[in-house]
């Protein structure tokens, strides 16, 4: 009797530690295990020399600011047309023979990964707009397997894209506000998610910063 007794004890005892530990453990290693998480960057947080002056001071809350630029297709292409999207986002032109386009192949690979994707897009931002017209975008678009929708590759004011280039997106290195003779180079790649705050910056001209970017991507795609 008393051995009949003792392993009904034991039993129990075993239902409740393997119950425990199926249910119990799982749940405290969850609320432990350190979160990945992408940083927020604001504009105290990089190189200076990237940052316009008027926003130099800015430690939080920094967003991209709205636009307006006509894609590849002749459309108006505003916040709007990124609302709840995570997005990558360059600057280049058409004529370039340097780093544009190893940028563009590699935007294109990026592209190719998340296509079935709806939460990612890609925006590229032409610097040198009077040359680049919407002609010219379309074909560069066409050659390069831009998806209408998923990529969108601007031009516009010359003005306002060198501000957003320097006050929203800390893209160039040079000094100026976009007029005649200033001009944007830089092979950044930068990633904005759905609050349209800045989660990263990458080398557009290496293939092992791509990897990086996908990664980071599915990190952001996980965020509340």
């Amino acid at each position: 009797m008393y051995l009949i007794e003792f392993f009904k004890k034991s039993k129990s005892t075993l239902i409740f530690l393997l119950f425990f530990t199926l249910i119990f453990i799982p749940i405290l290693y969850f609320l432990v295990k350190p979160k990945t998480m992408l940083p927020v960057y604001n504009p105290i947080d990089v190189n200076p020399r990237l940052v316009d002056d008027a926003v130099k001071h800015v430690s939080k809350d920094h967003k991209v600011a709205d636009f307006r630029l006509t894609n590849q297709n002749g459309e108006i292409i505003t916040q709007d047309n990124f609302k709840d999207k995570i997005y990558v986002a360059d600057f280049f032109f058409t004529r370039c023979q340097s780093i544009c386009p190893i940028m563009t192949v590699n935007m294109a690979d990026l592209q190719e990964y998340f296509k079935n994707d709806d939460e990612i897009k890609f925006l590229s931002h032409s610097v040198t707009p009077i040359i680049d017209s919407v002609s010219v975008l379309k074909a560069y678009a066409i050659k390069n397997g831009a998806i209408d929708g998923k990529w969108d590759i601007t031009t516009g004011d010359k003005k306002h894209i060198y501000e957003l280039a320097r006050k929203s997106y800390f893209a160039v290195l040079d000094e100026g506000d976009g007029g005649v003779q200033d001009f944007i180079h830089t092979e950044q790649f930068i990633l904005v998610d759905k609050k349209k705050q800045i989660r990263g910056f990458y080398d557009g001209t290496d293939k092992t910063e791509m990897d990086r970017i996908i990664k980071d991507i599915e990190i952001l795609k996980k965020e509340k």
